[in-house]
């Protein structure tokens, strides 16, 4: 019996995360708990909690993880600043005379600000807010417009630089190292956020090309559900101000961006950049003051503090998990599926997607990724290649109704005059963009392997 405990362990997690506990002290408590009652039956050495120190002070100096309250920052900023709102209107008049020029403007602005947030709740809220009235006075359907905004806001788990991206491609590069190592690879090769971002380019584009093209192909069957607007703020605004309120978001997300995937700054130095830029673009717009810059820290230091909190108690589940045998255990059920690498995987996907109905990002990637991570990658797998399947599985859990977390995010900004049923309706055919891809993904994992391996070849 002593064996079926890392499952039980597991099981008691998912059960107080579903009974509302918090997910870091969840973590924490029920290895504790476990931890204390294997060294009353003698089933687990007490003597593996002595690794948790060093645990701890790897993850405060892990370099990789000082991205994460930079991208934050950035995002935050950028969302609270207005730049959004100003370059929404500046896509908004430049796309005016196309079919469905306002809703291709909304997807591409979800794009940018999903590449500076990469959080949903954020992304999906701020758009709902900006985007759907101006989709409503433009005589838009219901459906599309609310279709449009959630898929669009779920762009930050895919689209670099994320930070969704940052979280997954730490955890995957422990997971792959430890992959090897029990491989007897005592010169393990490494995967880094870089690798993940240059990976999750190509498959992120060609999303956001399916969102437009499938808006275009509305806009040209029915010109009802999407007519074309007036391109009145251009004149209101002029050129430069139009240009300048779309460039300067843009040059700042490219320049993050290109500046890592180039080679030129790690994913930190660049995140340093782009939280530096934001703050600029801010103060140079005349919208950051004492009020605006109080907020903009508040904020990143709610989100920074939960996101290494989960990661301590994850710390903390896992030296217990392991000192139970837990990644033997998952390795040998891997091991005995029928299919081989596609039978272990499918169900691993299926699970990663049930559990976005009801947890974070985060905490799927703390929780499951750790687990599964080096069993899957000692099959195998390449691990920009799962890192990328996760991502846009999870993605598409979340776009998902009747559970996603984007449908309640839009929801609780939506009017009343929307019909919950038409969110639901509205996003159905997004899902089925998002699966086509998930399925080329599986076809084709060039799709995802081949950019890393030209840039860091």
């Amino acid at each position: 019996m002593a064996e079926l405990i890392p499952l039980v362990m597991f099981g008691a997690v998912f059960a107080a995360l579903l009974a509302g506990y918090g997910v870091a002290a969840t973590l924490g408590g029920v290895a504790l708990l476990f931890a204390l009652l294997g060294m009353a039956i003698g089933a687990f050495d007490g003597r593996d909690l002595g690794f948790l120190a060093g645990r701890l002070f790897g993850v405060f100096t892990n370099q990789t993880l000082l991205a994460v309250p930079l991208f934050v920052l950035m995002g935050v900023t950028l969302e609270r600043t207005n730049i959004a709102e100003t370059l929404l209107e500046s896509l908004s008049s430049l796309m005016a005379k196309l079919p469905g020029g306002l809703a291709i403007a909304v997807t591409l602005v979800g794009m940018l600000m999903a590449a500076s947030t990469g959080i949903v709740g954020a992304t999906v809220v701020t758009l709902g807010l900006l985007a759907l009235p101006s989709m409503q006075r433009a005589g838009f359907d219901p459906k599309l417009s609310t279709g449009t905004i959630c898929a669009t806001g779920t762009l930050g788990q895919i689209i670099p630089p994320s930070i969704a991206l940052v979280l997954l491609g730490d955890v995957l590069s422990n997971a792959y190292q430890q992959a090897q190592l029990g491989q007897g690879v005592f010169a393990p090769k490494t995967v880094s956020v870089g690798d993940l971002f240059a990976g999750a380019l190509l498959p992120g584009l060609l999303l956001v090309a399916l969102y437009a093209g499938y808006v275009l192909c509305v806009s040209l069957i029915s010109p009802a559900r999407a007519p074309r607007t007036h391109a009145e703020s251009s004149d209101k605004r002029g050129g430069a101000n139009l240009l300048r309120g779309l460039l300067a978001p843009l040059a700042l997300i490219v320049a993050v961006l290109g500046s890592i995937l180039a080679g030129l700054a790690t994913p930190t130095e660049a995140a340093a950049v782009g939280a530096l830029g934001a703050l600029g673009l801010a103060a140079a717009n005349r919208a950051l003051n004492a009020g605006n810059l109080r907020e903009i820290m508040r904020a990143t230091l709610t989100t920074t503090s939960m996101v290494f909190f989960i990661l301590i108690g994850a710390s903390l589940f896992s030296l217990v998990f392991r000192g139970y045998g837990g990644d033997d255990l998952v390795a040998s059920v891997f091991d005995s599926l029928p299919g081989g690498i596609y039978g272990a995987l499918l169900p691993v996907m299926l699970v990663i997607f049930l559990l976005g109905f009801v947890l974070d990002f985060i905490e799927i990637t703390y929780v499951v990724v750790p687990v599964v991570g080096p069993a899957l990658l000692a099959m195998g797998i390449d691990p920009v290649w799962l890192g990328i399947l996760i991502a846009v599985n999870l993605q598409t859990s979340f776009l998902t109704p009747p559970f996603g977390f984007a449908l309640f995010y839009l929801r609780g900004v939506t009017p009343d005059s929307i019909r919950t049923t038409e969110i639901y309706r509205g996003t159905v055919p997004f899902i089925v963009l998002q699966l086509a891809l998930l399925a080329f993904l599986f076809a084709w994992p060039q799709l995802a392997t081949w950019l890393p391996s030209v840039l860091y070849s």
